[in-house]
């Protein structure tokens, strides 16, 4: 797999943290740069470390499922990006304005990472090199995160929809990807 692909799981994952920051900024009280550099913290952190952990459960199992690795990737990656796309269709409650503390982020953070877990797992089984995969999508998400906090306090829910909708496509783009390389062009 090579780097830009990585990038592009890394783009597609954060955008769910991304709808959360743009909340965040939105409802948040007070926000400003303090609270997105936290937040892109903890998302960023989160999103370096669930990976990791996937790598390591799915290594363990690997050997087994050597030959339906190509369509785990796939369903991993599309019902995680059609979740994705699903919820950016889904109306948003009212947002109440609230703090943002540690509690708040901690929880978020584990809620937008879930599916960089399954990632991870997928990337046990195509053999890529985690440490750095885990890196990048760490630090793409940290970006992500922040940008979408100061987005969210300037810009409003605008946003929202339409980044977590296309981080899904993304991610359903390359399931399909790896799914077609594997089935069609696999030596």
């Amino acid at each position: 797999m090579t780097f830009c692909m990585i990038c592009m799981i890394a783009i597609g994952l954060a955008m769910d943290a991304f709808a959360v920051a743009i909340s965040n900024g939105v409802s948040a009280k007070p926000f400003g740069v303090k609270e997105s550099v936290w937040q892109g913290l903890y998302f960023g952190g989160f999103q370096f470390l669930m990976p990791l952990i996937g790598w390591f459960l799915g290594s363990r199992v690997k050997d087994y499922i050597a030959a339906l690795d190509h369509w785990i990737a796939f369903v991993l990656l599309a019902f995680i990006g059609g979740n994705m796309i699903r919820e950016s269709f889904e109306k948003e409650e009212t947002q109440q304005k609230r703090k943002l503390n540690t509690n708040v982020l901690f929880l978020q953070a584990i809620a937008t990472s879930i599916d960089a877990l399954a990632v991870g797992i997928g990337f046990a089984i195509l053999d890529v090199e985690i440490v750095k995969a885990a890196s990048a999508i760490g630090v793409i998400s940290f970006g992500i995160a922040f940008l979408g906090g100061m987005l969210g306090k300037y810009l409003g829910n605008f946003l929202q929809t339409k980044a977590e909708f296309a981080g899904g496509l993304v991610l359903v783009g390359i399931g399909l990807k790896i799914l077609v390389e594997h089935l069609f062009f696999a030596g």
